[in-house]
């Protein structure tokens, strides 16, 4: 910091401060993942709601040989082997060319599949793009030739994405997941490495699944886990706050930590850095928290303006607050006072 211009004299032990400050400052730039995302920037709420970012996308190796693209909207989780990348979620549609890119820069092969953690367009706008960027070799009894990525979600993200459901207008069908499940889980086996798709019911939304690399121990999370602001909990497309503290605790029955409690299990989030199960333990118990007094708030029958003046998130709004954009404090407090009004979820999200 530049002494002001009155003073020709450095204060005593100014010269030591300022190299004690420029150590530590050199520290954190090499232990931080890169991002593109700030750690307080409100993420998005909605599809289509997101402009592309300029410039090159961030790519980082998580661990084994799973890496993450930063950058593209969403977080995209990509595993990376012979038989081809696998993304987990394919950003925003104007991305897709630079998420392209990146993943030339891991991987020489065309994308083999891509999976969807939940509906929003930040997460699924690149799916036409990137399914059908150059497709994979396909073989067997029926013969082979190159075919478009396969595209996997829950059957819920489809049923909404076509219209099915009746409560939204169809998107375009290059869009739409082609391979569904609907039951808990579903288990895929590419590049020597077991996946698994967990289904986590009403959660964020209601066709979120997290994404398990069994032998890489990296978890893709999908938006039920952010580093960047307190939970969307989207009502419009089926969330509740009890369901997202469920899949939190889902989340952390997988992670294990390293024995100094720093990595281990590694998450990729929907939005914000690389996270391990110390982050994600803060999380859930803030989430529960918040969750346990507006419940309490409710029971002595307090309205919704009456909640959202006693602040019940109140000495978390630092870390994970905003006041503008498109996901606020505000809105966050209104969907979890209307998720315990209206949803009624028994044995699900408690803290443990």
């Amino acid at each position: 910091m530049t002494e002001p211009r009155a003073s020709s004299v450095a204060r005593p032990g100014s010269a030591a401060r300022l190299t004690l400050l420029t150590l530590l400052t050199a520290f954190v730039a090499l232990i931080a993942p890169r991002a593109t995302f700030s750690q307080s920037a409100p993420a998005a709420a909605a599809p289509a709601a997101q402009a592309p970012t300029s410039g090159a996308l961030d790519v980082v190796r998580v661990q084994n040989n799973v890496y993450a693209i930063f950058g593209a909207g969403g977080n995209i989780t990509v595993q990376i082997g012979e038989q081809g990348p696998v993304l987990v979620d394919a950003g925003l549609a104007g991305s897709s060319d630079k998420v392209l890119a990146a993943i030339k820069t891991i991987s020489d092969k065309p994308i083999h599949d891509i999976v969807n953690t939940h509906i929003h367009a930040d997460h699924t706008g690149g799916n036409q793009a990137l399914s059908t960027a150059g497709g994979f070799i396909s073989g067997g009894t029926t013969g082979g030739g190159r075919r478009d990525a396969t595209l996997y979600s829950h059957e819920n993200v489809l049923l909404r994405m076509s219209g099915a459901l009746g409560k939204e207008k169809p998107l375009d069908t290059g869009l739409w997941p082609g391979n569904t499940f609907f039951n808990e889980r579903k288990e895929l086996y590419v590049n020597g490495e077991a996946i698994e798709l967990l289904y986590q019911p009403r959660a964020h939304t209601d066709g979120d699944v997290i994404v398990f690399f069994r032998r890489s121990d990296v978890i893709a999370t999908g938006d039920i886990f952010m580093m960047t602001t307190f939970p969307i909990v989207d009502r419009a497309h089926g969330g509740t706050i009890n369901g997202l503290i469920a899949g939190l605790n889902t989340l952390l029955d997988l992670v294990i930590p390293a024995p100094t409690q720093e990595r281990g299990t590694m998450l990729v989030p929907g939005h914000g850095r690389l996270a391990d199960e110390h982050d994600l333990l803060e999380y859930r118990d803030m989430v529960v928290v918040i969750r346990d007094r507006v419940q309490k708030m409710i029971d002595k029958g307090m309205t919704l303006e009456q909640v959202r003046a006693a602040r019940p998130t109140s000495e978390y709004e630092p870390r994970w607050g905003a006041d503008t954009g498109l996901w606020t404090t505000a809105m966050f407090v209104d969907a979890v006072y209307t998720s315990l009004k209206e949803d009624k979820n028994p044995g699900q999200g408690e803290a443990r």
